[in-house]
């Protein structure tokens, strides 16, 4: 599999101060797997779709106990360096300055102007994703954000994205490309969020059937936040899980209505 273009989605992990309670969760809501634990990357645990690696799971860093948990998508980076630099120049904050995983790739933890956090990619021996788009596997994502001025100006400027707004009055949505391919999406925050929840990137996981797994995730402790709704692009729920970590889910072949229509931003 060919390392991943520049600003393309490419890999999704979080931190768990239960990481039994975690894998039990997300075994039996997305149907993950797991694979040994890796004590000399602080017990960093693959997940895999169907033989696939599709994310990752580890316990908190050193001193993060109470750090708020949340999945933290990787967008990918030719140069984790020359991004690192980037983003500081266009009013960023790098969280965790770049740095080499063994032979596996180079990382960047970092926090865009209108306050949410993300990761950057620099693939070697794991390139990323191994299965996109299928149940199980990573499908969507949205930068949702309160400050949509500075969003806008940051992620653009950062990565080679092209931007293309949904012309809705009912939302404030818009589209981010990299060449022919729509890779993220960044939604404004209203006022249905609560004023403590920051911004943050929120994570789309591919289910066969959307209803099922918003079934499974309350029945095994998680909250539903919003749907099950359908829409042109698929059947979606948003949830949390039992610790309080935000994703949804996503049936990408039930499909209604018709596609919005796009004009340039």
């Amino acid at each position: 599999m060919a390392v991943q273009t520049e600003g393309t989605p490419c890999w999704a992990d979080a931190a768990f101060a239960d990481m039994e309670a975690a894998k039990s969760f997300y075994g039996d809501v997305l149907g993950w797997t797991f694979g040994e634990s890796a004590p000399e990357f602080g017990n960093y645990t693959q997940a895999y779709s169907d033989g696939k690696a599709v994310a990752a799971v580890a316990p908190p860093m050193p001193g993060q106990d109470d750090a708020p948990s949340g999945w933290c998508l990787y967008l990918a980076s030719p140069d984790v360096t020359a991004t690192a630099q980037k983003i500081r120049d266009n009013g960023g904050e790098v969280l965790v300055d770049p740095m080499q995983v063994a032979d596996f790739g180079s990382m960047v933890i970092a926090r865009d102007p209108g306050g949410a956090v993300f990761g950057v990619w620099q693939g070697n021996t794991h390139e990323g994703f191994e299965a996109v788009g299928k149940p199980g596997a990573y499908a969507w994502s949205e930068v949702f954000t309160r400050d949509v001025e500075k969003s806008d100006a940051f992620f653009p400027a950062v990565f080679p994205y092209t931007v293309r707004r949904m012309e809705d009055d009912a939302i404030d949505f818009k589209l981010f490309d990299v060449g022919d391919e729509t890779v993220l999406g960044r939604m404004k925050m209203t006022d249905d969020f609560p004023p403590e929840v920051p911004s943050f990137v929120n994570v789309y996981f591919a289910v066969e059937d959307c209803d099922a797994a918003v079934a499974k995730a309350t029945t095994r402790g998680g909250k539903l936040q919003f749907g099950p709704m359908d829409s042109p692009f698929g059947r979606f729920a948003a949830v949390t899980d039992p610790a309080g970590t935000a994703f949804s889910v996503i049936d990408l072949t039930t499909t209604k209505g018709e596609m919005p229509k796009l004009s340039s931003a």
